[in-house]
């Protein structure tokens, strides 16, 4: 009974999360094994959701910290906690939240893993150099838009088997990607990933797309107008785009793509601002983890407009004895004072001597 009575809830929570928040079907995945965890875990001690209490959070927490699952997931699974047990109150299936005054588990700011340009740009040319081969087949043609597109775009796996050829709009130079939550933005692309779409589309995507419609079962309206095909011509799937991109390079990652366009972007001097609006991040805080890669320049650049930061730069050059451009001392003699341009310290020295 127990067990039915936690499967039709999650079951209507799913619906919810679906309809009413617009959660996308892998985010609704994940929520709903995060619960169904949590459900089993309820079980094992003659529990169930609906009257789960605080004890049982507490005591799942540490469940997960014992098997030695990260304090990252552990944070995550109890956010989604909170946001059903939100949903359960709401709806007055309960009358209290067994997540209050829960802490969430401290978790390390870790920062994103990306590659140096020279390894982005050695896969890149790899790439290149199969579709450009005179006996290139359309699925090279394909793979090197698809590695253009994650890198010069940033864009997300989901997002890349998402695109539409609707969503291009190449002769303005961007597409228009569905993030998290089916939010919309348009990402600039560069004339390098522009020219490899063009070329996909003029020459491999046709072929990819009659081998489609040669098959038995027809595809799908949606499926027919994926702007990447298989070699059966069916959309491509995460787990194959993710595999193609290990194939290239095995320290590479479709994400790890994405933050290698992030992290260049912000060492070449781009604000955070832009690059957030770029990666459809919601808050400013996720884009935030990029900041240590701008202190070099932020550096740089308080040094040379702070008042304070030049008036050090100034003290420092005259403790080593160099002159600092434009300045002057004041030295007095007999009572009067006159002007004279700074000395190097050994001739001041040597002349001090001479008068002793």
């Amino acid at each position: 009974m127990g067990v039915e009575n936690n499967l039709g809830l999650l079951k209507d929570y799913q619906a919810y999360l679906r309809v009413e928040k617009g959660l996308r079907p892998l985010t609704c995945e994940a929520y709903d094994g995060d619960l169904k965890t949590f459900a089993e875990f309820l079980e094992g001690r003659q529990g169930v959701l609906v009257t789960a209490a605080q004890q049982d959070v507490a005591a799942f927490l540490e469940h997960l910290r014992i098997h030695s699952i990260d304090s990252r997931s552990a944070a995550r699974k109890l956010s989604c906690l909170r946001g059903f047990y939100k949903w359960l109150l709401l709806d007055r299936r309960i009358h209290h939240d067994p997540t209050v005054n829960i802490e969430s588990p401290k978790a390390w700011k870790v920062l994103p893993k990306s590659l140096a340009e020279p390894e982005v740009a050695e896969m890149l040319e790899r790439a290149a150099m199969m579709a450009e081969h005179p006996q290139a087949q359309a699925t090279e043609l394909r793979d090197r838009a698809i590695l253009e597109l994650l890198y010069a775009g940033g864009l997300r796996v989901s997002e890349i088997t998402g695109l539409g050829t609707s969503d291009l709009a190449l002769d303005a130079g961007r597409v228009m990607v569905r993030g998290k939550g089916d939010k919309e933005r348009i990402v600039p692309l560069g004339r390098t990933a522009i020219e490899a779409l063009e070329t996909y589309l003029r020459q491999g995507r046709p072929h990819l797309a009659r081998i489609s419609t040669k098959r038995k079962t027809s595809p799908s309206r949606q499926d027919a107008t994926r702007l990447f095909l298989s070699q059966r011509g069916m959309p491509l799937t995460r787990q194959w785009v993710w595999h193609m991109v290990k194939t290239g390079n095995k320290d590479a990652s479709p994400h790890r793509l994405r933050h290698s366009c992030a992290t260049h972007m912000v060492e070449h001097g781009a604000d955070l601002r832009s690059v957030q609006v770029m990666l459809g991040h919601a808050d400013i805080s996720t884009t935030q983890v990029y900041t240590h890669l701008a202190l070099g320049r932020l550096k740089a650049v308080h040094r040379e407009h702070h008042p304070r930061a030049k008036a050090k730069a100034q003290s420092e050059d005259a403790t080593t004895g160099e002159p600092v451009k434009g300045s002057s001392l004041r030295i007095i003699h007999g009572g009067k004072a006159k002007r004279r341009s700074a000395e190097p310290a050994e001739d001041a020295a040597g002349r001090n001597g001479e008068r002793e």
